[in-house]
């Protein structure tokens, strides 16, 4: 009779813990899902401003069930060790440039091509197509889910010796560069030579000489004090490389598809926050540099420019070759 008993009660703990664990499946923890964002830039730089956009879009999708806490300043790492941590799900989101990721996914080097884009709407045009679509997915092999673009302006010339009105004006000059080989190749092309060179010690390089410029958008060119020993600067717009927001696959696995669902549409929605961002951000800069009286030229035509890169667009793969003919058909 007691063995009965146990028995019954043993069934009645079954079905109440079937219960209740079937009641959390179907209302989901109480205790809300935290995922970590690396960034970068400092907290009010327009990217980051596009993480926290795209965090709190997610909060508020999903109730409070998933928090993405961002973490601006580098304080999960530099940028290679953070893709590194991405890609093994120790961190479940950054937003980086391009350029690194091109080491997991090749065809992003056709992308970085000086002067691929006829401005910036036309890059926009390609990145919301289904090419950028394409290579948003052409990440998840390597173990990746790419999520949004974020706008980063346009890369142009400056330096503390002359005016830069044509190609010829370029030669000689000693121009910083990142340690890139296609960046090397771009201001080799131009008749000028590349000096690669750590971020943060161009001021002082082009102060004292060791340098004649360098190469960035506007809002580096201001917020790095950069105006201030190199006050010309010629609007060429050489490269855009777009930042992407990419999350790790094994942690957006780990979540329903409904929830990956949300969290990628919360990535794309925040978008137009971030491009506003920086358009506002480009802006303070432009009007503090052209109040210091530096020296700006727009160039009327970058024809000439554009055809020096020819060696550059010829050295491309068939694969890549193909990839760029894509990007300037674009709304033609």
């Amino acid at each position: 009779m007691k063995k009965g008993i146990l028995v019954f009660l043993l069934i009645l703990l079954t079905v109440g813990f079937s219960w209740a664990a079937g009641k959390a499946e179907t209302t989901g923890s109480t205790e809300p899902v935290v995922l970590r964002l690396a960034e970068t830039h400092p907290a009010d730089y327009p990217t980051t401003q596009g993480d926290y956009e795209f965090a709190r879009l997610v909060e508020e999708r999903t109730n409070g069930r998933i928090k993405i806490e961002v973490y601006p300043g580098r304080q999960l790492g530099e940028e290679k060790a953070v893709i590194e941590q991405v890609q093994f799900g120790a961190i479940d989101f950054t937003r980086v440039s391009i350029s690194p990721l091109a080491a997991f996914a090749p065809d992003f080097n056709a992308l970085q091509m000086p002067y691929l884009y006829r401005s910036a709407e036309h890059m926009w045009q390609v990145l919301n197509s289904p090419i950028g679509d394409e290579f948003l997915n052409s990440l998840e092999p390597s173990n990746f889910v790419g999520l949004s673009w974020y706008d980063s302006g346009a890369r142009s010339f400056y330096n503390s010796v002359r005016p830069i009105k044509s190609v010829a004006d370029l030669k000689g000059l000693k121009i910083r560069v990142q340690e890139s080989a296609l960046m090397v190749g771009l201001v080799e092309a131009l008749g000028a030579v590349a000096t690669p060179m750590p971020f943060g010690e161009v001021y002082s390089a082009i102060q004292t000489g060791v340098i004649d410029g360098a190469e960035n958008n506007w809002p580096s060119y201001y917020s790095t004090s950069h105006y201030e020993v190199a006050k010309y600067y010629t609007l060429d717009e050489h490269t855009r490389v777009p930042e992407i927001t990419i999350a790790s696959k094994i942690s957006m696995d780990k979540l329903s598809l409904e929830d990956q669902k949300i969290i990628k549409q919360a990535a794309k929605d925040s978008m137009d926050f971030q491009i506003k961002a920086w358009a506002a951000y480009e802006k303070v800069a432009e009007d503090a540099v052209i109040a210091n009286g530096n020296e700006i030229y727009r160039l009327p035509d970058n024809a000439e420019f554009q055809a020096a890169m020819q060696p550059l667009y010829d050295a491309l793969s068939p694969d890549l070759q193909k990839v760029v003919e894509k990007v300037r058909a674009v709304g033609k």
